[in-house]
């Protein structure tokens, strides 16, 4: 071999592996159909739309291609009725699931659920006679509820008390349909000051309290990392009260592998207690357009890759 040559062969050998991994990060779109997930990652409407466009129909299809096996939507009870038949029906064809909405409307500013009032009572149980109806016609199971900001004139365990109390007789129009309300804790620092749910240890006394299979915790991994971390102690000790869980890395509310938080042992975690629900991609991109949604697929293949 000439030696001109034999250096060429050798420069090749050697940019191998760094063509591979170019190869893959240019292919990852158009391979990702081919691959399957680990766990069931549910995206939300507006994550792929540069790819997709806007119809959402066409977007769940994208979603789809490319190894999703779910969707969550928390504006679903705000769509009309003719497209939340559309979405459900796109959903059956090609198997995938619904995951949560928003099952009654939510007041920032003020006390509502804590406060034991019959006004702010009659109007959730109303909100959750609808979601019912909703939950139907796109063949949902979890519906997402927050309590509300704190009664800062009330004791907190009065207020635990008049929450519980309402969440059971919500669970008496669920329980019949097998629906199941999520409570959600959220953060005080970053997004939502003055909640009165925001750890997951008060969401599983209260849901502990209620006692229903209508009544569970949706573990935000986002909300809980930034109030309380200890991820993985707080999934081992509530798990019997989780239903659902959402993604987020921390700082930033973008895709894993983003910020802070080791999402490759927290879903190999997840994976050998052979979770099976949805995790939802309540999140960010961290970058705008096409390239920013090639970027979340990239991602989560990278963080859904862990050893089994």
């Amino acid at each position: 071999m000439k030696r001109r040559d034999f250096v060429k062969t050798g420069a090749l050998i050697t940019s191998l592996p760094f063509l591979n991994n170019l190869l893959f990060s240019k292919n990852i779109i158009q391979n990702s159909s081919k691959l399957n997930f680990n766990l069931n990652y549910a995206p939300h409407f507006g994550m792929f739309k540069h790819h997709a466009g806007d119809d959402l129909i066409d977007q769940i299809q994208f979603m789809y291609d490319y190894g999703f096996k779910a969707i969550e939507d928390n504006g679903m009870k705000s769509r009309s009725k003719s497209m939340q038949e559309k979405i459900s029906k796109k959903l059956q064809t090609l198997g995938m699931s619904m995951g949560v909405f928003i099952g009654s409307s939510i007041d920032w500013e003020k006390p509502t659920l804590t406060t034991g009032i019959k006004e702010f009572q009659n109007k959730f149980l109303n909100d959750l006679k609808d979601s019912i109806e909703v939950a139907k016609r796109v063949n949902a199971t979890w519906m997402t509820i927050v309590p509300g900001v704190i009664d800062l004139k009330q004791e907190i365990d009065y207020q635990t008390v008049n929450l519980i109390e309402i969440l059971k007789k919500g669970c008496e129009l669920l329980e019949p349909h097998g629906l199941i309300m999520v409570l959600e804790p959220l953060n005080w620092w970053t997004n939502h000051p003055g909640q009165f749910l925001k750890k997951i240890p008060q969401a599983y006394k209260i849901c502990k309290s209620v006692n229903s299979p209508s009544c569970k915790i949706l573990f935000d991994i986002y909300h809980q990392q930034i109030s309380e971390g200890n991820i993985i102690p707080n999934f081992e000790k509530s798990w019997s009260e989780i239903a659902y869980i959402q993604i987020g890395d921390n700082p930033g509310r973008n895709e894993p592998t983003t910020g802070e938080i080791n999402y490759k042992n927290i879903f190999k975690y997840l994976h050998n207690k052979e979770y099976k629900g949805i995790l939802g991609m309540e999140h960010g991109n961290s970058i705008k357009g096409k390239k920013g949604e090639k970027k979340i697929i990239e991602a989560y293949r990278e963080v859904d890759n862990f050893a089994i």
